[in-house]
């Protein structure tokens, strides 16, 4: 087994993650919705990395084949952003997967849009409908459905 030097370990002792917001924010990336909710209870710093609209974009569209037109992102930001939509619409539909099933998965491109319409759907019924909590029309997402 090789000695480090005494410069060695104190490089390796003064090297702190929160340090380099670049390696947090890649680290948070790779991470699903659940995880990325508890790394934002980490700390102050990740906390603020984790509300970051880029990381839910990337987590909303980590599935999917092509990236969307890059005119649906003033429409999410406009209904709430990405961690809404992620919440709203995509979770919903990946806990109905089987986590094999979601390992192989490629969301189409007809996915996205739909996915991306329930969101607006669900956005106005709030809206419209006196800022309701629940979405009569999403919550067939909810119950198993036969088909």
């Amino acid at each position: 087994m090789q000695q480090n030097s005494p410069e060695e370990n104190e490089r390796r002792r003064q090297f702190c993650i929160n340090d380099h917001i670049d390696i947090v924010v890649e680290v948070l990336k790779r991470l699903d919705g659940p995880s990325l909710g508890v790394a934002a209870c980490v700390c102050r710093l990740w906390c603020s990395v984790a509300r970051n609209d880029s990381l839910w974009e990337h987590l909303c569209f980590r599935h999917v084949s092509s990236p969307p037109p890059s005119s649906v992102r003033p429409v999410v930001v406009a209904l709430g952003g990405y961690k809404r939509l992620y919440m709203v619409c995509v979770r919903p539909v990946l806990s109905r997967l089987s986590d094999s099933a979601l390992v192989r998965r490629v969301w189409t491109r007809d996915e996205v849009q739909l996915s991306l319409s329930l969101f607006c759907v669900d956005y106005y019924e709030r809206r419209l409908g006196g800022g309701d909590a629940s979405a009569s029309s999403l919550m067939f997402l909810c119950n198993p459905v036969n088909v």
